[in-house]
């Protein structure tokens, strides 16, 4: 595979850390694996505590100083507009994918125009995290090196993977160089739906529905791949059993319920 050049782009610092002004949330799946609940409410817009998930993922991103976040929409389209239509901090522009599901990798490809040019954050919209003692976004932007990557993944044990049911994804090493798990094997981290990445990654990729997987594979070819471990909770809430999941253990708000 030819070599991409790679031109990093500066981020303006936030306090002491060079935040990411910009984000996507991946919101447009049809949410088949949560029915019959989005049969009449779209995935991004189940309510966890009562809170929406999208909002969960939008007020973290406001809170490290994210100004702007593209949300993708397809399922029920009009409802998540109108549900983010007040939203101020980030400010909400939308990539509508009513037309063509563009599948993850395509879905931020078609987002490339909203992004910039500069790095972004892109997360799951069927994930929920509680930071550590820094906020998870803050870690990854202060791993984030544009000399080595391309791709930052935000990882976490398989043991803390609360709603995940699978073998786990990567192994990583003491230098934060992810391998994926072979057939055989039992990985002991999960990509936990929260990345950083740079529109050089997306440099050749079709105008088609694609998966991110296939962006991970040629980072990990090219050795511009890193992951950093979650030092927090986190919950997948992509059924109902783990939605239920998430209900339980969070529990009501405590005070440190805005980590």
């Amino acid at each position: 595979m030819t070599p991409r050049a790679h031109q990093p782009v500066a981020i303006p610092p936030v306090g002491d850390v060079a935040i990411p002004r910009r984000a996507m949330v991946l919101a447009a799946g049809l949410g088949t694996r949560m029915r019959p609940i989005t049969d009449h409410t779209p995935k991004p817009l189940v309510p966890l505590r009562g809170r929406p998930v999208i909002d969960w993922t939008l007020d973290r991103l406001a809170a490290v100083g994210v100004e702007s976040c593209v949300v993708n929409v397809h399922h029920l389209a009009d409802t998540v507009r109108d549900h983010l239509s007040d939203r101020r901090a980030p400010r909400i522009a939308f990539s509508d994918e009513t037309d063509r599901l563009m599948d993850t990798g395509g879905g931020v490809r078609k987002a490339l125009p909203l992004l910039g040019a500069g790095p972004f954050f892109v997360i799951n919209g069927d994930v929920v995290w509680l930071n550590g003692v820094r906020p998870a976004l803050t870690r990854l932007a202060e791993a984030w090196d544009p000399a080595r990557m391309d791709l930052l993944l935000l990882v976490l044990r398989l043991a803390g993977a609360n709603g995940y049911d699978g073998r786990g994804d990567f192994f990583v090493d003491p230098w934060g160089r992810p391998r994926r798990r072979l057939p055989h094997e039992i990985a002991p981290f999960v990509y936990a739906g929260v990345m950083m990445t740079t529109p050089a990654l997306f440099e050749g990729t079709p105008d088609a529905p694609f998966s991110l997987n296939r962006l991970f594979n040629r980072a990990l070819d090219e050795d511009r791949i890193r992951a950093v471990p979650h030092d927090g909770e986190w919950y997948h809430v992509g059924t109902p059993a783990a939605l239920a999941l998430a209900e339980e253990k969070l529990g009501e708000p405590g005070p440190s319920s805005d980590q």
